[in-house]
């Protein structure tokens, strides 16, 4: 094993964990898969020599990609939160993540296919709620809670009133 970050995601697959890490070192830049590591033995859901943990970095985030089986599935409760630059950015990630299987959520959240939730969250976004004029940030706030993916003009449309 690698040595180990001093705080890892630990993240729990039903048997897929290789596959969703693959996906998110294709996808995101400072992403990878650095290593396998196969059971010593049967487990619960898997036998000796199945991968049993993944280690991976999304985004240069730690993590473990551990394949527990089907007794706990993914919340809300849990995200990734990516700030992206532009709308380029936005729709490039919010659609590899929607059109690999995965579905839309309200105000820029989506689930891929595992289960695992995603914030792609604009910079303009954030600037925009947090705005000191409370009135511009409220307006901002608004547009984004009728929205799926984010639309950065119409939030800025909003702000400006």
């Amino acid at each position: 094993m690698t040595q180990p970050a001093k705080n890892t995601v630990c993240l729990w697959f039903d048997g897929t964990a290789e596959e969703a890490a693959r996906f998110y070192a294709k996808t995101f830049p400072d992403s990878s898969v650095s290593a396998l590591h196969r059971a010593p033995g049967d487990f619960p859901s898997g036998h000796e020599g199945d991968v049993l943990m993944v280690e991976f970095t999304v985004l240069g985030i730690p993590c473990l990609g551990l394949n527990g089986g089907p007794a706990f599935k993914h919340s809300e409760a849990f995200s990734f939160q990516v700030a992206t630059a532009d709308q380029a950015e936005t729709d490039r990630y919010w659609n590899a993540i929607v059109n690999n299987g995965g579905q839309e959520s309200d105000c820029g959240w989506c689930k891929d296919r595992w289960g695992l939730s995603w914030q792609i969250t604009p910079v303009a976004l954030t600037r925009a709620v947090t705005d000191p004029d409370r009135a511009a940030a409220k307006r901002a706030f608004d547009a984004m809670m009728q929205m799926r993916k984010i639309d950065i003009a119409a939030i800025e449309a909003a702000r400006r009133g």
